[in-house]
């Protein structure tokens, strides 16, 4: 088991393949971490699957208005296209490479368009580096996400059962 060092800076999210740790990374994009955190708290991202899952590439999930299972407007059809009812995030691009268990927001192609929904890097994908705001790191669980269900879209997708901050848990 991976050392919480930070617990008000750490998630712990427990998906329907097992539990994962990611470590936030306030210092690099506060506003993103902020929005996870909160949105964490509240327990929008509880029930939300795994809607685009690349082999290779990355598992993306978060899409709290169409992707939340049980949610009053949760639409298969749909998940991806929405966020949550909060503004979209300011940018914050950094030098940080996407690289294996890179936690980033994903966005539409308008930089400041990240909102709610994220993704977790399979592996090292450098053309994504300064496009995209990377927020944390998953310390434990990477073998997890490797067992994330794959599609594009995903059919009978897993999600994410509880995202909580440490300190919460």
């Amino acid at each position: 088991m991976a050392e919480i060092k930070d617990p008000e800076n750490t998630i712990i999210m427990e998906t329907t393949k097992g539990r994962v740790v990611i470590s936030l990374f306030p210092d690099l994009a506060p506003g993103h971490v902020a929005r996870i955190k909160e949105l964490s708290r509240e327990g929008a991202y509880d029930g939300v699957v795994f809607h685009r899952v690349i082999e290779d590439f990355m598992a993306q999930t978060g899409d709290v208005q169409f992707g939340k299972q049980g949610g009053d407007s949760f639409n298969p059809a749909r998940a991806g296209m929405g966020g949550s009812s909060k503004p979209d995030l300011k940018a914050e691009f950094s030098a940080t490479s996407h690289v294996r268990g890179t936690c980033s927001m994903a966005r539409s192609q308008n930089p400041n368009s990240a909102n709610s929904q994220f993704f977790i890097c399979f592996t090292d994908a450098p053309w994504l580096n300064k496009q995209y705001s990377v927020w944390g790191q998953v310390i434990e669980g990477m073998e997890v996400i490797d067992q994330i269900k794959r599609g594009e879209p995903v059919r009978d997708p897993d999600s994410i059962v509880s995202m909580k901050v440490a300190a919460d848990a």
